[in-house]
């Protein structure tokens, strides 16, 4: 087990009461949310507008705000309120005062310097990730990712960990998941949906798929994916706004001011359902309770969970029947080239094709998780030592050609795809199957209620999105990611509700016995 010998003095008995620790407390936890934002909102600036020369300063900006935060947070008094709280009797109180001794336990264990020589590695790596992208180099990235991965191993052992370093890194993202366990449920997924994917591989085509490349202007794609984010899933432009960006995301400022991405390719299911996505994720921080504004809860438990929304959104809603039966008039309306000669089932089924391919964010249900297993094993391998940053393409090639049966014709396309890396989010990538896997289990919960699962068959989700900011939304962090799961569904996260849905939904659409 690995430790760090740089924590916080909190062995001195506090003065302070808790009536006047509690309200300093929250002051103080403000002023960090608030220097976090100015972070994020540069952070924004910086994937959609930001002129390039500007790079180079708004990494020591960046720096500076967070390392900023650091210090604040970790230093001695925030430590003598934490101890001078107590246990409050408020739950609100209680909650805060609990996420914020357990956030101040970890990032106590983090130097500030290490923190922002972090923050600069990934502005530095950001922008080597973009060119070396955009040119199919991964060479010229590669340092860039080397020095990630040092920092990664570093992290992990200042934080700590008894099995294996990525626990330590994975912690930071779903709380409470190991390795080891993730493992288990990668094989046993791996094993329960190959053989549908060979099958479905093997069947007819169940629609003519060249309709997703039709013409379909890039403003019309943008302005019919924002209109369906908010008629069909509740994001208004009085608290979100839609921009450009290499990457999509979803970033917000507090649960008023919320901004998602999308990008416009001649593939024009990326754009629509890359807005849906986000919009997943944008709904479930709109819904997170007004009381934990501007404390560390004021956020989604975790990185599962908030994909679960975006996959629920971006699939189980909007890739449905119901969906498209009542949209497809709209879609029409916008892009009569798109939908000349179709109608709303082979529209579906034609959104719903199973092709192995070689960019994550446009694969198919299916195929998704292949993509989230090959990303976690390469990164095991990376922290490990078993693989050189210098060999990743060919590993990444290797386990391509296994899974899915393809090799990437490049960089940009294969290993050089995703922008976590050079983010530094090593131990993130399995959170998108875990959300996978919980938003079909919280689905399945929700229609127990007649009129909920009426509201789902007629594409009319209000009745879902309350129950989703009742059950889910409004906790933030106050609830693990284990508590919400299972006071929502009545039982721990498991892979058999959406293996089961795997095989309804597309053994029908292949037609498959």
């Amino acid at each position: 087990m690995t430790t760090s010998s740089h924590t916080a003095d909190v062995t001195t008995p506090p003065t302070d009461s808790p009536e006047l620790a509690l309200p300093e407390l929250k002051r103080r936890l403000g002023q960090i949310s608030d220097l976090g934002a100015a972070a994020g909102l540069m952070s924004w600036d910086q994937e959609t507008q930001m002129p390039d020369e500007a790079a180079r300063v708004r990494g020591q900006q960046m720096a500076t705000l967070e390392g900023l935060a650091h210090e604040i947070f970790t230093d001695a008094r925030t430590a003598e309120l934490l101890a001078a709280a107590g246990e409050p009797a408020d739950p609100t109180d209680a909650a805060i005062v609990q996420i914020t001794r357990r956030d101040h336990g970890k990032a106590t264990k983090l130097p500030t310097e290490f923190v922002e020589e972090m923050s600069r590695a990934r502005n530095e790596a950001h922008h080597a990730w973009v060119d070396a992208r955009k040119n199919s180099e991964f060479s010229t990235f590669a340092p860039h990712l080397t020095t990630m991965i040092d920092l990664a191993r570093r992290q992990a052992d200042f934080l700590g960990y008894e099995a294996h370093p990525y626990d330590a890194l994975m912690d930071n993202y779903e709380p409470g998941m190991r390795a080891a366990h993730v493992k288990t449920v990668f094989a046993d997924l791996r094993d329960r949906t190959l053989p549908l994917l060979r099958r479905i591989v093997a069947a007819p085509d169940a629609a003519d798929y060249s309709v997703l490349t039709r013409p379909f202007a890039p403003e019309a794609q943008k302005a019919f994916a924002w209109r369906m984010a908010g008629e069909a899933f509740g994001l208004k432009s009085d608290f979100a706004r839609q921009d450009e960006s290499a990457h999509p995301f979803q970033t917000n400022f507090s649960r008023s001011d919320i901004r998602i991405t999308t990008r416009v390719e001649p593939y024009w299911p990326a754009c629509l359902f890359g807005t849906w996505h986000e919009t997943g994720h944008a709904m479930y921080e709109r819904g997170v309770g007004q009381r934990w504004e501007r404390t560390p809860v004021s956020s989604g438990t975790s990185l599962g969970v908030h994909e679960s929304q975006s996959r629920m959104f971006e699939n189980l809603l909007a890739r449905s029947r119901p969906f498209w039966n009542r949209h497809f008039a709209a879609l029409a309306e916008a892009a009569p080239e798109v939908t000349a000669g179709l109608d709303p089932e082979t529209l579906y089924r034609a959104v719903n094709r199973v092709n192995p391919s070689l960019i994550r964010v446009e694969a198919d249900e299916v195929t998704y998780n292949f993509h989230v297993m090959l990303r976690f094993e390469l990164e095991l391998a990376l922290l490990e030592g078993s693989l050189n940053v210098a060999d990743l393409p060919e590993a990444w090639n290797a386990k391509m050609g296994e899974y899915l049966g393809l090799t990437p014709p490049n960089d940009a396309e294969g290993v050089l795809q995703d922008v976590h890396w050079s983010a530094g989010l090593i131990g993130y990538f399995p959170t998108y199957t875990l959300g996978n896997l919980l938003s079909v289990q919280l689905l399945e919960a929700a229609r127990q209620t007649p009129e909920i699962a009426a509201g789902i068959d007629q594409a009319e989700y209000g009745p879902l999105l309350a129950w989703l900011a009742e059950n889910v939304h409004q906790h933030g962090r106050s609830l693990s990611p284990e508590q919400i799961t299972v006071a929502a569904t009545g039982r721990p996260l498991t892979a058999d509700p959406y293996v089961a849905y795997l095989h309804e939904k597309y053994e029908g659409i292949y037609g498959l016995s």
